[in-house]
């Protein structure tokens, strides 16, 4: 999970939030807790693809809820590593977070996009995600924006 995190924030610097450094500094322990958490309860949950074997994880995607929105799951740290994307494989992590989220009573989901990252944005409309018209600033870089796309479930 460490090196597919790492990957992540290297390949795609503006859509994470933490930086590669802050990210290599943490220790492996805070990771495995991290997993650890995401694995049990209805408040947070991670999806991986492993593509099994000795192959390193090839993509995630995580859920979580955010206290203002109970009803609500926030897709978070979408990534397919550059060789598997164009397949199904984010139409899948999206439908296991949809899933999970259906599973725990919530019926919608939201995600926010970097402004100006149109090929997501394409991508997400694919999977049935409308841009709401929502701008917020990116919450780790104010100077971009980044507009919401939700998604009945």
């Amino acid at each position: 999970m460490r090196a597919l995190r790492l990957e992540m924030l290297a390949d795609s610097p503006l859509a994470f939030l933490e930086t590669l450094a802050q990210a290599a500094a943490r220790p492996h322990e805070a990771y495995r807790r991290r997993v650890a958490e995401a694995a049990r309860g209805g408040r947070l949950a991670q999806f991986v693809a492993d593509p099994g074997g000795r192959a390193r994880l090839i993509g995630h995607a995580g859920g979580t809820v955010l206290p203002e929105e109970p009803g609500e799951t926030v897709i978070f740290a979408v990534y397919v590593t550059p060789e598997h994307r164009g397949g199904k494989l984010l139409a899948e992590l999206v439908e296991a977070v949809a899933a999970w989220s259906r599973a725990h009573g919530r019926d919608q989901l939201m995600l926010e996009v970097v402004a100006g990252n149109e090929r997501a944005v394409r991508a997400y409309e694919k999977l049935g995600f409308e841009d709401t018209g929502e701008r917020v600033p990116h919450p780790v870089l104010p100077v971009l924006t980044e507009l919401r796309m939700r998604r009945r479930i």
